[in-house]
């Protein structure tokens, strides 16, 4: 009898599946297995039908077996992805790592700092990454230069806040001085040069900015308290590790509050990449996604990586960590923030003249978590 009619009729069980789930059905074969025997050699033909049945269904338990097992024993698909920075918002890539969620979905997926936007994007179009989370400016300045590069899905934007010296206590409090920015043309002047108009100050005229050219804003803080300068841009974590030393700062302003947006952990791939392995991309949206339900819902597992990866042991700056990345900045669904990365075309349209005007339809590419949305997957994975 074909396979496919033993299980139609019910004899070829998954593995799963027990004897003793039908004990009168194991009965009935006893039975006919001693009445084979006591009839001897006349009915043998009997006891060898049922010997051929048998080995069939051997072997289909086998081959069902097999099936079911394939999903852990296929070759697992390479992905080498990087990270732009050693931030609260890489946790997701760190927890698929570690509790191998990248296996899970068949990527054999390896984890690569590389401390630079730009360099992330070289290293894509070279090809020795085929995956990048970094500042989406990086990717949408390289694809203003023509390099064929898309933004695939977002780990959120930046949570930035404005701090000043704790002897400046309100916004008023900051006309007439110094702001100290990163760099000119860094994400963070454009994102503060948003801010101040919406807190009813102009650049230039009510505060100056001063570029100190320190990219981590935990420097910049020093500086700031030294009083070199009286304000600056900084992130929650940074707060926190001020308080844990005992130096008090003046929360002035929270970017994300006021609606301005800066494009933080935005993940991206080369065009070319994703029309071939498509199917790869995917599972790694999968496994990412996956990561970030784990990490909103088990604090102790974004503790282990906050723990491992950034060697964060106060309790405070851990829970601070949770709140404010897994909890607030991460979209539970890794869609990109369109008013971020759209501020990042207008701003980077400064430095690139052929980017005015366009829109960031030109530079995503959605095919894969709109995929994912429609069928359900995010719904399964949050409840909503």
């Amino acid at each position: 009898m074909a396979l496919s009619a033993l299980q139609a009729q019910g004899e070829i069980k998954s593995p799963d599946s027990r004897v003793d789930q039908n004990p009168q059905r194991g009965r009935a074969l006893l039975k006919q297995i001693r009445r084979m025997k006591d009839e001897g050699g006349k009915n043998t033909w009997r006891m060898k039908s049922f010997q051929k049945f048998s080995a069939v269904v051997t072997v289909a338990g086998l081959i069902s077996l097999c099936a079911g097992t394939y999903a852990q024993e296929r070759k697992l698909e390479p992905l080498t992805i990087s990270y732009a920075s050693v931030s609260g918002t890489r946790a997701p890539l760190w927890i698929a790592k570690d509790l191998r969620l990248f296996e899970k979905y068949g990527l054999d997926g390896n984890l690569v700092y590389i401390a630079s936007g730009v360099v992330s994007v070289n290293a894509l179009l070279g090809g020795s990454v085929q995956v990048i989370a970094a500042s989406g400016s990086s990717a949408v300045g390289a694809a203003a230069r023509g390099a064929p590069i898309a933004i695939i899905a977002s780990l959120g934007p930046i949570a930035y806040k404005l701090i000043a010296h704790p002897s400046i206590t309100s916004i008023q409090g900051l006309k007439g001085k110094v702001i100290g920015s990163s760099r000119a043309g860094a994400g963070s002047d454009y994102a503060l040069l948003r801010l101040l108009p919406k807190l009813g100050l102009q650049p230039g005229k009510d505060v100056y900015l001063i570029p100190t050219g320190l990219s981590e804003s935990d420097r910049r803080l020093v500086i700031m308290l030294q009083g070199k300068i009286d304000a600056t841009i900084a992130t929650e974590d940074n707060l926190l590790q001020l308080e844990l030393r005992g130096q008090k700062v003046s929360v002035l302003a929270d970017f994300l509050d006021a609606g301005v947006y800066t494009t933080g952990s935005d993940i991206a791939t080369s065009r070319q990449f994703l029309k071939e392995r498509r199917r790869d991309l995917k599972a790694f949206i999968m496994a990412l996604t996956e990561a970030i339900s784990i990490g909103r819902n088990n604090k102790e597992q974004a503790f282990r990586v906050y723990r491992k990866y950034m060697k964060i042991d106060d309790p405070r700056l851990l829970e601070s960590m949770h709140k404010n990345y897994l909890l607030r900045t991460i979209p539970p669904k890794p869609f990109p923030r369109e008013e971020a990365l759209q501020n990042d075309i207008e701003d980077l349209s400064y430095t690139y003249p052929q980017l005015k005007g366009r829109r960031i339809e030109e530079f995503v590419d959605l095919s894969l978590v709109n995929e994912l949305e429609s069928e359900g997957f995010f719904t399964r994975l949050h409840g909503r």
